[in-house]
C-alpha cells in the first residue's frame, strides 16, 4: 500500500516557493483564524466563499492593528469571490470588484455548499495552478452552526482524492483515505499535543497507529463504541493505517 505523507508546514511563517505542494486558500463565513495571513502567504490562489469576503474585509485589518486598514484591505485582496451571493455585503463586493477580484455568481446552484463550489472551481477550473500536488486550506471551516461544520466535513468525503484541510483557531481536520498508509509529520512548535482519529459514516474494523500516547493495534472504532478522541502525540511522526476512511484532527497552539 502506498504511503501518503502529511505536514502542517503551512502554519509556519514564510513562503517556500520550492515546496512541491501547491496551496490554495478558501475563506468561509466564520471568524478568521489568527494565522490567516500565514495561510494567505502560502497560497497561490485565494478564494472567498460568498460571505467569507466580509470576514476578510472586516477582520484582516484587526490582525494588523498598527497598519492602515485600507492598506491591509488592498494587500489582502481575494483573487476570486464565489458562491450564491446571499451573504456578501454590497459595499464589500463593490470594493473588491473595483480592485479586480473575479466574481463567480452561482446563485442558480442551491444543491451544493459554498465550500463545495469553491473546491470544485479550484480543482477543475483555476488557471495557472499546478494541481499535481494540490492542497486546499479552508479558513473559518469550524465553529458556528454545527450543520455548517457537518457540511464542510462532508466536502472532505465528496472530494476524497483532493487534499483539503479544515482550519479554525483551535484545530485542524483532514481526511485519511483508507487507500493509503499515512505518515503525519508533527510541527510541534505550532500544533499538538491533543489529537484524534474519528471514523465517520462507517465502522473502522481495524486501525493501527504509532506515535500516539494511546496507540491503536488492529482496533475497531465506531460511534456508539470506541472513538479515539483526546489522544496525545508522543513524537515527531505519527503513522496510521485503517480499513476505513478516518478524520485526523490535532490542536493548534496559541503562539
Amino acid at each position: 500500500m502506498d504511503v501518503m505523507t502529511h505536514s502542517s508546514t503551512f502554519l509556519l511563517p514564510g513562503n517556500d516557493h520550492s515546496s512541491s505542494v501547491t496551496y490554495a486558500l478558501v475563506v468561509l463565513n466564520q471568524r478568521l483564524p489568527r494565522f490567516t495571513p500565514i495561510l494567505w502567504d502560502h497560497a497561490q490562489v485565494r478564494v472567498c466563499a460568498d460571505g467569507g469576503a466580509n470576514r476578510v474585509f472586516d477582520e484582516m485589518p484587526l490582525l494588523f492593528p498598527r497598519d492602515d486598514a485600507l492598506d491591509v484591505r488592498h494587500r489582502y485582496k481575494p483573487d476570486i469571490i464565489k458562491g450564491d451571493m446571499d451573504s456578501i455585503r454590497t459595499e464589500v463586493l463593490d470594493f473588491y470588484t473595483n480592485l479586480g477580484t473575479k466574481v463567480v455568481d452561482e446563485s442558480h446552484d442551491q444543491d451544493t455548499t459554498d465550500l463545495h463550489k469553491c473546491v470544485a472551481y479550484i480543482r477543475d477550473f483555476a488557471p495557472n495552478l499546478d494541481k499535481s500536488n494540490l492542497c486546499i486550506l479552508v479558513a473559518g471551516a469550524l465553529g458556528g452552526r454545527f450543520d455548517h461544520e457537518a457540511g464542510n466535513i462532508n466536502v472532505l468525503y465528496r472530494f476524497s482524492t483532493t487534499r483539503i484541510i479544515l482550519l479554525s483557531d483551535d484545530c485542524l481536520i483532514y481526511l485519511l483515505p483508507r487507500t493509503h498508509c499515512h505518515e503525519i509529520h508533527i510541527q510541534s512548535s505550532v500544533e499538538g499535543p491533543h489529537c484524534g482519529l474519528i471514523p465517520i459514516g462507517m465502522t473502522s474494523v481495524s486501525t493501527t497507529t504509532t506515535g500516539l500516547q494511546w496507540d491503536l493495534t488492529n482496533t475497531e472504532m465506531r460511534f456508539g463504541d470506541l472513538v479515539s478522541t483526546s489522544n496525545l502525540v508522543q513524537g515527531e511522526k505519527i503513522t496510521v493505517q485503517s480499513s476505513s476512511d478516518l478524520l485526523w484532527t490535532i490542536s493548534i497552539k496559541k503562539v
